[in-house]
């Protein structure tokens, strides 16, 4: 059924795209107005083929067969296969997997084969490692260690064999509103076949048009569709905005002397400073491999830091360079955005049309350094208000009715989260991750959490707040009032250089399309924010080195205040450089001009992840 699905699809919209191809038109520039987009109608469009998005496609076919209806379900995935651009940890708590899946320990192939057997926290010096209590809510029993990436695929998997249309390479590139722009009633796929001009190659096919009852967002953390409906429908005003982390990740194959399965390690303390929120980890995952990294609150002053450089710096620890001694040998790296704003910054979930799920909305939960259960628990509840919407549309509505008065009412959906144990979760820690915020500080926070974990477990009657409403991008400092930090030279084959660990993401793009990082143009704003009272954030803090610092040739004495650059250099995002985007969003998220826009490339462009 599926495959009959997918050639219908492909071969109407060749035949349809066509139209749009003929030699006149090629290298013409690309005008939108102008398009005839094919159109697809379904019942649910879910935008993001992760374990939130999937878990909500398996629900509701469960709900198909229940309830005796035909629900058509698409899921679009930006990344070549499902689970590419999926990168965590990752200790999976399976108490959502229980709940959507049963019997899934019974199947011979899931991936689910390391049970995480020990926790244990360390506090780094430059050179000692000290045990220190972890907080219970670290506590792994019952727990997983896994590839995220993997877990990802094998639902995909699932989701098709039930019947749902899984299509990657598709990107979620704009919204489909209603006449009025009240509601939302489908998604649109960018355009494949523009060079970087904007002109239509040879090969040019517009994007298509999902139609759905209910369109729902699970693209992960900042997503582009997700900060556009916030944005619009105003999602965020009772909430506080969201912070982030980035978390950068390798995957090791140790020598068998120092591999201990199940393992769990966390450390914090050093490479960072106390001005600077973030831990690293060791999970020993099945087969030998070690997955480690390094998480840093991106809500960090000093501009001089680069996450990349923290992390191989990290490797040089005692602790970490006995672990990878011997055969070790790396292969895997990888980073991604994370949230950490918690309870306090998940917005309201639903919008005329749809609902955010997952990351999209925010249910990380800091103090378990976990929220795959949360994400997959709040899909599946998405279905469940999708399912009974989808229902009374069929039964209340008329074909004569306009098609803003048939948006589906996904209300239902933020109600059961609230009453769900995924509220409690996030209810309890609420304050933990919040209290570095505050004029405790980095200590007092530490000291807090320590108390809240143990002893309070959320039962106060104070919410701490970002009153402020101080973005991560807000709390970068100018360069000149921080400490310049000087990183050692790698060391291979412990530590290497950036564009070496690049290798094996399997990040790939074409290189002759539209530039998918948007810089705005005004005046050099961004260049002077970047390269000028910053001295050149964005190439240190990108852990994918997308951002390239260039003599500027027009910069002289003379026209000093006509150029786009500072000091004699620019920034540039050229083609060559923008293969290298593993589609992380930090730069979107930190800059702190904040004129950088992370937009979805060509479908199937970005990191080709396997084991992360």
């Amino acid at each position: 059924m599926l495959a009959r699905v997918r050639r219908r699809l492909v071969i109407s919209s060749c035949t349809a795209r066509t139209l749009h191809v003929s030699t006149a038109r090629q290298r013409q520039p690309f005008d939108p107005s102008a398009v005839e987009r094919i159109s697809e109608d379904v019942d649910v469009c879910i935008v993001g083929g992760g374990p939130a998005g999937l878990s909500t496609a398996i629900r509701l076919k469960q709900l198909e067969q229940e309830r005796g209806k035909d629900f058509r379900i698409v899921v679009l995935e930006k990344g070549a296969e499902v689970g590419s651009h999926i990168l965590s940890g990752a200790v999976i708590e399976p108490r959502a997997l229980n709940e959507l899946l049963p019997g899934w320990s019974s199947r011979p192939d899931h991936p689910l084969k390391q049970p995480a057997t020990s926790s244990t926290m360390k506090f780094l010096t430059s050179s000692l490692a000290v045990p220190i209590p972890h907080p219970p809510q670290m506590n792994n029993d019952g727990n997983y260690i896994a590839s995220l990436s993997q877990f990802t695929s094998w639902l995909g998997t699932i989701a098709e064999e039930m019947g749902v249309e899984v299509y990657p390479g598709f990107a979620g590139a704009g919204i489909v509103y209603s006449d009025d722009g009240k509601g939302v009633l489908g998604v649109c796929t960018n355009e494949v076949g523009l060079d970087k001009n904007f002109h239509m190659k040879e090969t040019f096919e517009p994007g298509m048009e999902f139609r759905a009852k209910v369109t729902l967002i699970a693209e992960g953390a900042h997503g582009s569709l997700s900060k556009e409906l916030i944005n619009k429908f105003d999602l965020r005003c009772d909430a506080d905005p969201q912070t982030y982390g980035i978390g950068l990740k390798e995957v090791w194959r140790v020598d068998p002397s120092q591999y201990r399965p199940g393992e769990v390690v966390h450390t914090m303390g050093w490479p960072l400073d106390w001005k600077t929120y973030g831990g690293g980890w060791v999970y020993h995952m099945a087969d030998g491999l070690v997955s480690l990294g390094l998480v840093i609150g991106l809500d960090y002053a000093n501009p001089w830091l680069s996450p990349y450089n923290e992390l191989q710096r990290m490797k040089h620890h005692p602790y970490f360079s006995r672990l990878l001694s011997g055969s070790s040998t790396r292969i895997a790296y990888g980073a991604r955005a994370l949230n950490e704003g918690g309870l306090q910054a998940v917005p309201r979930v639903h919008f005329p049309g749809g609902a955010l799920i997952g990351c999209s909305a925010g249910f990380v939960n800091i103090a378990k350094i976990k929220g795959t259960h949360n994400a997959m628990k709040s899909g599946m509840l998405a279905a469940e208000a999708a399912a009974d919407a989808l229902c009374r549309t069929n039964e209340e509505t008329t074909v004569s009715e306009p098609a803003s008065s048939r948006l589906s009412d996904m209300s239902a959906y933020e109600k059961s989260l609230k009453d769900s144990w995924v509220w409690s979760d996030l209810h309890e820690v609420r304050n933990i991750r919040a209290s570095f915020n505050t004029p405790l500080g980095i200590w007092g926070g530490i000291a807090y959490s320590g108390i809240d974990s143990l002893f309070l477990k959320g039962r106060t009657p104070w919410t701490f707040r970002n009153v402020s409403r101080m973005s991560d991008a807000a709390h970068t400092l100018p360069a000149s009032l921080c400490k310049r930090i000087t990183y050692p030279p790698p060391q291979p084959p412990l530590s290497t250089d950036l564009l070496t660990s690049l290798t094996l993401t399997g990040t790939n793009h074409a290189e002759d399309q539209p530039i998918h990082l948007r810089m705005q143009q005004c005046g050099g704003t961004t260049c002077n924010g970047t390269l000028g009272s910053m001295q050149g954030f964005s190439g240190r803090a990108c852990p994918a080195g997308v951002y390239e610092y260039v003599d500027d040739e027009r910069t002289s004495a003379v026209e000093e205040g006509k150029s786009e650059g500072w000091g004699g250099k620019k920034l540039v995002i050229n083609s060559q450089v923008m293969q290298n985007c593993i589609h992380c969003k930090l730069c979107d998220i930190k800059v702190p001009t904040q004129d950088i826009t992370w937009t979805v490339p060509e479908g199937g462009g970005g990191p080709k992840y396997t084991i992360t």
